[in-house]
């Protein structure tokens, strides 16, 4: 599996463009799944451990801050999470 045309991505990335796009919540799959999309291929280790992170949190909780129902918890306050934020800003109507 590769995206947009690229090399063929490693284990740890595929194993995460999957996880981002099967959430269980179609919004969840759309917003992660489609930021995964466009930009696993370009995160370094740290970018991955941070969005790993980010994707062990509930689907319910994610959806509200990105929807900002709900302020982001510091923990999580990262600059892959404002690059999911402005991938939704700019992809998702």
């Amino acid at each position: 599996m590769n995206t947009s045309g690229g090399a063929p991505l490693d284990p740890r990335r595929k194993q995460l463009l999957y996880r981002a796009s099967h959430r269980g919540i179609k919004e969840m799959d759309i917003i992660l799944g489609g930021f995964a999309a466009g930009r696993i291929a370009s995160l370094d280790e740290q970018d991955l451990d941070r969005l790993e992170t980010i994707m062990d949190e509930t689907d319910r909780d994610l959806l509200t801050w990105f929807t900002g129902e709900q302020p982001v918890p510091e923990r999580l306050r990262s600059e892959i999470f404002d690059a999911i934020l402005a991938y939704q800003a700019a992809n998702l109507p």
